[in-house]
């Protein structure tokens, strides 16, 4: 995740609106959910999180060893190919000058949807993170080889679980480069961009003893607002609206790929927790992440899903 603010925490009442009550939080190994194999869920990022990642920067062995792992795992939970592949290479001008070519590739897999109308539900997380620096791996668990790990548990469940609408799963490199591979993907999607109805964006959704998660976004988009407060009441952790007020230093509406789908009219939200010791900090590694809120939190992005799916037609 990139964070341009100056971080420090607000008073509760100034920086999010409540919308479920809290409950206890808990790092019981592995935890359990009646939903999904947690303990694969916790492997995938335990994988994507090692050393031998070398931290995934964009460009680099590490980065492609983490892109072959997502491509490995799109396969085996179901996820169809787009196009010719699961890898959507993009380059953009980068380097100190500004003026040097780099590369990065995105990986993309679908499932199809009961409808017909074929309106993308489209489901990100980026893989990239920061690399090696000064001989120290920077493995980025939270960021994000949390969201990243949990497009595969709920790409499973919806390929065991139909929705109507179809489902777009991308996994983004390049976000630590200023968001390269979403402004690709939104640049020359693989499918039709007028098909491409809604964003849902996970970066840093692993590591949160508080068990808060945040939704950014409905600010500026009230319509999203409704659905969200109906997975809230009921949720396993507290979801919170909040973090993309412009007039307070911690607005998030620019700081991950959902800015992207955002800056293209494209409807949008980011969901994340306040990760703010570790974030870019070689302390950010599996074995500090909060396992029990992770398991929760994505137990909470299965039922956005489904909720969206549901309520879809009603955003056009």
């Amino acid at each position: 995740m990139i964070r341009r603010r100056l971080l420090f925490v607000l008073p509760v009442l100034m920086l999010m609106t409540a919308l479920a009550a809290p409950r206890a939080s808990t790092q019981a190994a592995p935890p359990a959910s009646q939903v999904f194999d947690a303990a694969a869920l916790l492997k995938d990022l335990q994988i994507l999180s090692a050393d031998d990642m070398q931290g995934r920067e964009i460009g680099t062995p590490g980065g492609e060893k983490a892109r072959s792992y997502i491509v490995e795992r799109f396969r085996a939970v179901g996820l169809q190919p787009v196009g010719n592949g699961y890898s959507w290479p993009f380059t953009f001008a980068g380097g100190r000058a500004g003026n040097q070519t780099r590369s990065g590739v995105n990986v993309v897999g679908r499932l199809p949807g009961t409808k017909p109308d074929g309106r993308y539900i489209v489901i990100t997380a980026h893989y990239d993170h920061i690399g090696i620096r000064n001989g120290v791996v920077f493995n980025g668990a939270d960021d994000n080889a949390s969201g990243t790990a949990a497009l595969f548990t709920v790409a499973a469940y919806f390929k065991a679980h139909p929705t109507e609408h179809p489902l777009l799963f991308v996994a983004f490199d390049g976000e630590e480069s200023n968001l390269r591979g979403a402004a690709a993907f939104v640049r020359e999607p693989p499918v039709p961009a007028a098909s491409l109805a809604l964003n849902l964006n996970m970066d840093m959704i692993g590591r949160e003893p508080g068990d808060k998660l945040f939704v950014v976004g409905t600010r500026t988009q009230p319509a999203l607002l409704p659905a969200i407060q109906r997975v809230a009441a009921t949720a396993p952790i507290k979801l919170l609206a909040g973090h993309d007020d412009p007039g307070q230093k911690e607005d998030w509406t620019k700081d991950s790929d959902h800015y992207a789908f955002m800056e293209a009219k494209i409807p949008a939200l980011y969901f994340g927790v306040e990760d703010f010791d570790q974030h870019h900090k070689a302390t950010d590694d599996f074995a500090t992440i909060t396992a029990g809120f992770y398991v929760r939190a994505v137990e909470t992005m299965i039922a956005v899903v489904r909720e969206f799916d549901a309520t879809l037609d009603t955003l056009r």
